[in-house]
């Protein structure tokens, strides 16, 4: 029955993509009026109005320059010329780092407030106060005291992905069931002992769901971030090809962006099934 349904979708989703690259190629064809100018200014101008050429780019052309990346990915021509695997692997090293620091401090500090309800009450407005600033806002101070733009990008992926990741490990602590803690302490197993062998394996599914959110709104963050401090990374390479007007490469980061932040999430996925159990 699972297997039938995985066929189906994936004919659904293959079909889907089809008609969505049909349309855009018919979308992009060269219908549009030749306008008729002098030659210097049609050298100008481009294929656009000399040949009646859409703007957009279409699926072949996206795809043979997609082509030419993949055959050359880890490139370095100098700061503003550099092979997409590179800049994937800035900002993936950038995300990696600034959420690995948010699980260092999110969870424990999760388990300890999800375990103390005075803590639980006192720490809440705190919260509550800083979890709607946006990342980018603290970009600007970061700058400003950190003094480096890669050290900030990591900073603010670090403050974006501790968020989701603390509330949910506070709200998976304090959900387990109480009658798994009190078994455990009337067989007088520690408060620690208690921790790992009951409530973290009660609780690790919720975690698990808040690092995954993190990692989608950090690798959503990165580009932003990116685009503001420049240098290198995939957020970077957009706004450099935008400001060299090559749309076929914005569009190409993109499609990239979305297939890697898929990857991330697909693997914080996995680990949450595996951890995920019937009562």
């Amino acid at each position: 029955m699972n297997s039938s349904l995985r066929l189906r979708a994936g004919l659904v989703s293959v079909a889907l993509l089809a008609a969505f690259l049909g349309i855009w190629h018919l979308a992009t064809r060269s219908t549009a009026p030749v306008a008729t100018m002098s030659p210097e200014y049609a050298k100008l101008m481009g294929l656009t109005a000399t040949q009646g050429k859409s703007a957009m780019p279409g699926p072949l052309d996206v795809g043979a320059k997609l082509w030419e990346h993949l055959k050359r990915p880890f490139y370095d021509n100098g700061p503003n010329d550099k092979g997409l695997g590179i800049q994937l692997a800035y900002s993936i090293a950038r995300v990696g780092t600034g959420y690995l620091l948010a699980v260092l401090v999110a969870i424990p500090l999760g388990f300890l407030i999800g375990m103390s309800p005075l803590l639980s009450k006192a720490l809440d407005p705190f919260i509550q106060v800083l979890k709607p600033i946006s990342p980018l806002a603290w970009m600007p101070l970061a700058l400003y005291t950190i003094k480096d733009s890669s050290v900030s990008a990591i900073f603010v992926i670090f403050i974006c992905s501790i968020w989701p990741m603390l509330l949910n490990t506070v709200f998976g602590v304090a959900s387990v069931r109480k009658e798994w803690i009190n078994v455990a302490r009337t067989l007088e197993v520690g408060t620690i002992r208690r921790a790992f062998t009951v409530i973290l394996p009660a609780a690790a599914p919720t975690i698990l769901t808040g690092m995954r959110i993190s990692i989608g709104i950090a690798w959503l963050v990165i580009v932003a971030a990116e685009m503001l401090v420049g240098g290198t990374g995939i957020g970077y390479f957009v706004w450099n090809e935008w400001n060299n007007l090559s749309i076929t490469n914005v569009i190409i980061a993109i499609l990239l962006i979305g297939i890697v932040g898929m990857l991330l999430d697909q693997i914080l996925a996995r680990f949450t099934r595996m951890v995920t159990f019937p009562e």
